[in-house]
Parts: C-alpha cells; structure tokens; sequence
C-alpha cells in the first residue's frame, strides 16, 4: 500500500499598506491551503489585516500570522540588530494584533510564520527559533510554527517540544538553494525561479521525494510539510495553479498543515 502524501501550500499575503497596493492576494488566496498575513510592522495595516482575514475565511484557507520587523520601509527584509527579547516581543505584539481580526471573524489562528529578515536571522541563529517559539507558546500553544525545512530538523524538534507547539517544515519552490540548505539572496541573481513548468517540477520532487537541487547541483534532502508559493505577479498566479494541479495528478493531498502536523 503507497503512502499517502499530504502537503500544504501557503502564500504571504496582506502585505498591501494604505493606498499602496500589493500582490495578488484575490487571485491568490483560493488556490493555498494556508495564508500568511502581514500583520503592520513590515507590511499590511489593521484593514488590510481584516480584509485578508476575510478573504480566507471566504474560500477556506486557513489563517497564520506573518510577523516581520519593524521595517516598512525596507518591506522587512533588512537585518536590526534586535535583542531576543525585542524579538520576542515583536512576534507576541504582531501575532496578537492579528490574533483579534481572526478571531473577531470567528476563526483561530493557524500558525505563525516568521517574514524576511527575521526567518532569515533565525536560520542562521537557532537562538532566535528559541525566542519567537517561546513568544508563540506565550500566546496560544495551538498555534503551528514554520521553520525552514533543512538539516536542522531534529534541532527545530527540540525547541517546539521544549514549548509544547508543533514545528511546521516550509520548502521554496520558487526559490534558489545553496548547497547548505539555506536561501540564496534575493540580492543574487537567479534566487527566484520564474520558470512555472521548473517550479511545478521543484514541487513534485519536494513533495514525492523530499528533495531539492540546489544551485551547484547537489542534491539536499528537505522534508517539508508545506510549500512557499509567491503569488505577487500574474505570472505567479499561473504558478500556484500550476504547482496546485501537478500535485493533484501526483494523488498528492494537499491539505492546511492543521490537520497533519
């Protein structure tokens, strides 16, 4: 008997502010299984947050909490310097903002996905997954984490069982790896695949055989329980539709993280 493959697909949206308009998130939204919204300090505002929240409340996508720093002019994705109790803070402060919009909508908070900067920070300093999952358990213990899938799985283990959450494994289909598992820059050219049929394929193999090429061609092993997928141009939404379909001829699941994580 085949094992059955169950993967969720998630996007950053809300990350609109004011009379600035940004991404897709209407075309987006009904093709994910779990959004990630901005919740004011990098991206989104408190009607943004509210509108977003409705949207995937509409087409039954779960809702998560995207907490960046506090950087609106470099969209978050510039390093501060910031104690671990600042980081802590930050997260508590953003994923109870967002919190209130959700459950004012009658829904509970998925998960709580760290943005930019802040996800990157922490991948290179486990001390920082230690901060934000102690602020996540403060909050509520129900609430998922997701972590960059990589080597360090047992290590991101440790720290949720040590606060009693769950540990969700992100991978970037879109996205260029080196050969250590972590994200080329954005700086760098070729860091985001625009390719929907390269993409699609990265997805399968993540999702069937747990697995990505990175950019020297090694082979890394990266079991994920959910896929990136950006939706900010309308090139990106004939991706996830893409990404989405492929899965579902592969009889892969595709499911919000809550129900298998």
């Amino acid at each position: 008997m085949t094992k059955k493959i169950q993967i969720d697909m998630n996007s950053d949206v809300g990350e609109s502010f004011g009379v600035y308009k940004l991404g897709l998130d209407e075309e987006v939204i009904p093709h994910i299984t779990s959004a990630n919204i901005a919740c004011g300090f990098h991206a989104g505002d408190p009607g943004v947050m509210r509108k977003t929240v409705a949207l995937a409340k509409q087409y039954g996508v779960e809702a998560g909490a995207h907490p960046g720093f506090p950087d609106l002019m470099g969209f978050g994705r510039r390093n501060i310097d910031a104690t671990l109790e600042e980081i802590q803070d930050y997260v508590v402060y953003q994923v109870g903002a967002l919190m209130a919009f959700v459950q004012a909508q009658g829904l509970k908070l998925q998960h709580v996905k760290p943005h930019g900067s802040l996800y990157n920070m922490a991948v290179a300093n486990p001390k920082i997954w230690e901060a934000i999952a102690e602020g996540v358990a403060k909050v509520d213990r129900d609430i998922i984490l997701v972590v960059l899938a990589s080597s360090k799985r047992e290590a991101l283990l440790e720290i949720g069982k040590r606060h009693g959450i769950r540990i969700a494994f992100e991978a970037f289909p879109d996205r260029a790896y080196n050969k250590d598992g972590s994200l080329v820059s954005r700086r760098e050219k070729g860091a985001v695949i625009h390719d929907h049929k390269i993409v699609a394929k990265r997805a399968l193999k993540m999702a069937l055989e747990g697995k990505v090429v990175a950019v020297d061609g090694t082979e890394i092993e990266l079991k994920a329980d959910t896929l990136c997928v950006h939706g900010d141009n309308p090139a990106a939404v004939e991706m996830v539709k893409k990404i989405r379909q492929e899965l579902k001829d592969a009889s892969v699941t595709v499911i919000p993280m809550k129900w298998f994580v």
